[in-house]
């Protein structure tokens, strides 16, 4: 398996370098107010995918800090829950001891 993944990771590198290979003309891409800028198609597509690439991690990071405050609120939550169960005595008549959900 390991030799597996090393012989996709080789695949993917050289696809990617003749691709490279393959595309070193100049193109020009046109901003606005008449600037422009002259580079190879390589670098034109690589700058264009770390551009996706930084503007998806700068919409996600709001998530993710929201997703991590509210993991924190929820570990420390439990703890408070399990001395609550256990200071409960559970009724003789319950079929099913009570359960703390999220251990």
């Amino acid at each position: 398996m390991k030799y597996l993944l090393w012989l996709l990771k080789a695949a993917i590198f050289f696809t990617l370098f003749a691709f490279a290979l393959n595309n070193q003309q100049e193109v020009f891409v046109n901003f606005f107010f008449g600037t422009n800028w002259q580079a190879p198609l390589v670098l034109v597509v690589l700058a264009a995918f770390v551009a996706g690439l930084i503007a998806g991690v700068l919409v996600m990071v709001p998530r993710w800090w929201m997703h991590r405050n509210t993991a924190a609120k929820l570990s420390k939550a439990p703890a408070a829950q399990a001395d609550d169960a256990v200071q409960a005595a559970p009724n003789a008549n319950d079929p099913l001891p009570p359960t703390i959900h999220g251990l």
